[in-house]
């Protein structure tokens, strides 16, 4: 089941958050705790496109909007980790964009998901 409209850009979109959480993991100081932090970030932080691109291949509903979940999910745990990278002291690099690119995505995939939903009850 693909998303309706925008669908390539999503799956761009959630590409380049990827790479980006790559570029920051890369950059993190290599002490043991920014490491530590910088692995589950980069988990995090680049399963959220792998789920959408599972939810674009979704055979029903029901899984389009289990796969959309994972990856808000994914998200929220991106979100955590960058908020620890954030606290003075942890990096020097300007988490900004990438807080800002979270929370954009976040309600992108909320909507997916709701408007997923209400289709579905309106069949």
């Amino acid at each position: 089941m693909k998303a309706e409209g925008g669908n390539e850009g999503l799956t761009t979109r959630t590409r380049r958050f990827a790479l980006a959480v790559i570029r920051l993991y890369s950059g993190l100081p290599k002490t043991t705790e920014a490491q530590a932090i910088g692995k589950q970030l980069l988990r995090a932080g680049t399963s959220v496109g792998a789920h959408y691109r599972e939810a674009t291949r979704a055979r029903s509903t029901a899984e389009f909007v289990s796969k959309v979940d994972g990856g808000r999910q994914e998200l929220e745990e991106t979100t955590y980790w960058l908020e620890l990278l954030r606290d003075p002291g942890a990096t020097n690099a300007n988490l900004a964009p990438l807080l800002d690119e979270a929370d954009q995505l976040m309600a992108i995939l909320t909507a997916c998901a709701r408007n997923a939903k209400s289709r579905r009850a309106d069949s």
